[in-house]
């Protein structure tokens, strides 16, 4: 690697012509800044034409200038990376579907007052979430279910309560009208209709007993067949408020909701950059108002 020291020397050399003005600058004498060039010289070949009234750079000499200006554009990069500026920057953040459905809208509102802001995210099941935050791909990420993992921080960010939702066309009392609408399910769906169902329904004999109506991976997608009469669902609540047709569906009403705490999770090792802290304060910000 190229001493930065000697670089320095070589780009100021360039930008003022002669090694007096080029060692003035830098405060330094000008046996150091022919030394520097020295070193240089050695290690890349000739770099400048050496006339009485001038310097000339030579091919290799301009392509050292141009390696100069882009170290020089990085380094820039680095230090607004690691400044305390809570208002630029790049911010990573990795969710589960449902409580995403939420979030991004808010995230791009937000970035929208922010330009020099960007919002990355990312709808991931739990175990992406955790392995992205550890891997460092993202600064932040919400889970369903604390970590017991020292590397990570969490910290409790909301609650969502699971929803039974039914078409609108439909009247549901009892177990005998699950069995006939069916069950629409995703890939959480069996697991939250069971946790569901046993509290509303005490006794019945599970989800698996249902007839299945269809299935959807896409979130955003999961109440479609339950709008168009298909079947029922269990999905989280943020889910159901982000859809678009909400006359479409019907929601149960549960006397005894089950609810799902989401965690906010980072690495413990270092704490959050100030615009990171600043996108998380927003956020819950934006859940309180919503609850």
């Amino acid at each position: 690697m190229l001493n930065p020291q000697w670089l320095r020397s070589f780009a100021m050399l360039a930008q003022s012509g002669s090694f007096t003005g080029a060692a003035d600058e830098l405060g330094l004498t000008q046996a150091a800044v022919s030394q520097h060039i020295r070193h240089l010289e050695e290690a890349l070949g000739p770099l400048l034409i050496r006339r009485p009234r001038a310097l000339e750079l030579t091919p290799a000499g301009k392509a050292l200038l141009e390696y100069c200006s882009d170290m020089e554009v990085a380094n820039d990069r680095l230090r607004a990376r690691l400044s305390a500026n809570a208002e630029s920057g790049v911010v990573g953040l990795i969710t589960p579907g449902s409580i995403g459905l939420f979030l991004y809208p808010r995230l791009l509102d937000l970035q929208a007052r922010t330009p020099g802001l960007i919002i990355r995210h990312r709808f991931a099941p739990d175990a992406e979430v955790l392995e992205g935050v550890l891997q460092n791909r993202f600064d932040v990420g919400l889970v369903s279910l604390k970590p017991d993992e020292p590397r990570l921080a969490a910290s409790p960010f909301s609650e969502e309560p699971l929803e039974l939702v039914y078409p609108a066309s439909e009247q549901v009392d009892g177990w005998e009208d699950l069995q006939r609408i069916g069950f629409v399910d995703h890939p959480d769906g069996k697991t939250m209709a069971n946790r569901l169902l046993s509290r509303h329904y005490p006794g019945n004999p599970g989800v698996h007993t249902l007839p299945c109506r269809g299935f959807s991976n896409q979130v955003s997608l999961m109440l479609e067949p339950v709008a168009r009469g298909f079947g029922f669902t269990v999905i989280p609540r943020y889910a159901r408020e982000a859809f678009v047709q909400p006359d479409r569906i019907r929601v149960l009403d549960c006397q005894a909701p089950v609810i799902d705490k989401l965690w906010l999770i980072h690495r413990s090792e270092w704490s959050l950059p100030p615009r990171v802290a600043r996108v998380v304060d927003y956020l819950r910000t934006q859940v309180k108002a919503a609850a």
